[in-house]
């Protein structure tokens, strides 16, 4: 069945205070997608995000972003009051993230709202910390003691506790239980205003597609609570990193820094760590986007302490097995794989015995050199087509840095003329393609430029700042995507 939805992260809704979160325009986005037709609303990994605000580095896979719990609906709970809120500085320009002053503001806040609440003693709450207990007390511990620490990461705390000893666990669960309580009241209301937003977003017929990064940060609870799931050393030291090989992009490649897995571990639990993260990543998502799908079959190690990513080697991924247990244990769960790259014969197997749709970027396609399988007329329908990804430029964008000769080649193949409004014609290959679903990313829909870009791949400092601005997405726009939408059988 043909269908079609929009790529725009949470941090990039017109909420107030600051960054996107679970507010009332986030409901109205929903309604605006119900009414354009669309059946999708795809958004980044929800994750809390450390140095950097990458959603792809957090401090734990299982854990909620706290900077998207919307203030506004904690007054109305009576937690705050909007004189609280308007005390702090969240930053002025609609357009971008300060996440600067989005750090030193918004858990001061929360601690308020924490402090004026009494959900700890509600079963709700109670229910929730005890069905989450096994990542969430690791994951409190974890952000209680690193503020302990001054933030820094868990490499460098005492031994005690950075090894865990029995002794030193005590010592600080006790010392920091306040903070601990803390931190479990954030993931508590990121929860209770998640789940809400989503089964709104259901009862519009809107699904949610979400994000599992294949590799966890190394700073994070994931790691410090669980070493024997990664290429550690009895040190907590990785052994090596994760990354990719130098290509065209990129003459040292990229050094994610990422520890990678002890397959063979994993393989004897039958992937129970993986299990329990997928089965929660369904209970977050409808559908789920495994990124670097192509880690699965062969991920690339770097020594650790290597300066860059050209000196590193391939090695086998658990293969076909993870996604057979997967099926036996959990189900036949929707799947998007992230399957963007060099891919050998071995990842094309791996795809297709999956059964699970790869992903056509359409920015890929027009390199007038050569024939494309990003070209839509080479496409089969058990695919996802995209303009492009968050890792890209917007359209607009995108066709400002391009040779002459491909522009003149995607005009062709798109059977245009015009410059202004051109997204419109990639917006239309992409919907009138073969391809089962097709996403498109909003900043296309809204024509901007590269001002909207999320974020270039392996730079800091300027990226998933972008937001939309209020009104931007409107009725006239709605129903502008709509006619498309119907117009190519996506309704």
């Amino acid at each position: 069945m043909r269908k079609s939805g929009i790529l725009l992260p949470v941090s990039s809704i017109p909420s107030k205070y600051g960054i996107g979160t679970f507010s009332k325009q986030a409901y109205e986005f929903v309604d605006l997608l119900e009414q354009a037709g669309q059946t999708y609303w795809q958004i980044l990994p929800l994750g809390p995000t450390g140095y950097g605000d990458s959603p792809y580095q957090s401090f734990s896979t299982f854990a909620g972003n706290p900077y998207y719990i919307d203030l506004e609906a904690l007054i109305e709970e009576g937690y705050l009051t909007k004189k609280d809120c308007d005390s702090y500085d969240f930053g002025d320009n609609e357009e971008y993230i300060d996440y600067e002053k989005i750090y030193f503001s918004r858990f001061k806040v929360l601690r308020t709202a924490y402090e004026n609440s009494n959900v700890s003693e509600t079963k709700e709450y109670q229910d929730f910390a005890n069905e989450n207990s096994y990542w969430l007390d690791d994951y409190a511990l974890y952000m209680a003691v690193k503020n302990s620490f001054d933030g820094i990461s868990f490499i460098e705390w005492d031994e005690d506790i950075r090894l865990r000893k029995k002794e030193a666990l005590d010592k600080y669960r006790e010392k920091y239980q306040d903070e601990i309580d803390f931190y479990k009241f954030q993931q508590f209301m990121f929860a209770k205003q998640w789940f809400a937003l989503k089964e709104y977003a259901n009862k519009k017929n809107v699904k949610i597609i979400g994000d599992i990064p294949i590799y966890v940060a190394f700073d994070s609870s994931d790691t410090w609570a669980n070493p024997e799931l990664f290429q550690l050393d009895k040190n907590l030291i990785p052994v090596a990193v994760a990354g990719c090989p130098p290509d065209a992009f990129s003459k040292t490649g990229q050094l994610w820094g990422n520890p990678l897995y002890r397959w063979d571990y994993h393989k004897k639990t039958d992937y129970e760590w993986w299990m329990k993260r997928i089965a929660y990543c369904y209970k977050l998502y409808d559908v789920v986007r495994i990124d670097h799908f192509r880690g699965f079959d062969e991920y690339y190690s770097i020594p650790y302490g290597n300066p860059t990513a050209e000196i590193g080697q391939w090695e086998k991924g658990p293969g076909y097995d993870i996604f057979k247990t997967m099926k036996t244990k959990l189900g036949k769960k929707a799947v998007i794989a992230e399957d963007l790259g060099f891919l050998t014969d071995s990842v094309l197997k791996l795809v297709k015995k999956t059964g699970y749709p790869g992903m056509k970027i359409l920015q890929f396609a027009f390199d007038s050199r050569e024939e494309s399988d990003y070209l839509p007329h080479n496409y089969t329908s058990n695919c996802v087509v995209y303009t492009g990804t968050h890792d890209n430029d917007t359209t607009l964008g995108w066709l400002k840095c391009m040779k002459r000769r491909d522009v003149a080649f995607a005009k062709r193949y798109l059977n245009t003329k015009k410059n202004k409004d051109i997204q419109w014609e990639f917006i239309r290959a992409a919907m009138a393609s073969v391809a089962d679903t097709c996403i498109i990313p909003m900043q296309d829909y809204l024509g901007l430029g590269s001002e909207a870009r999320i974020n270039i791949p392996s730079t800091l400092g300027l990226n998933w700042k972008w937001r939309m601005l209020p009104d931007a997405f409107n009725e006239e726009l709605a129903i502008k995507i709509r006619n498309m939408t119907k117009l190519y059988s996506r309704l």
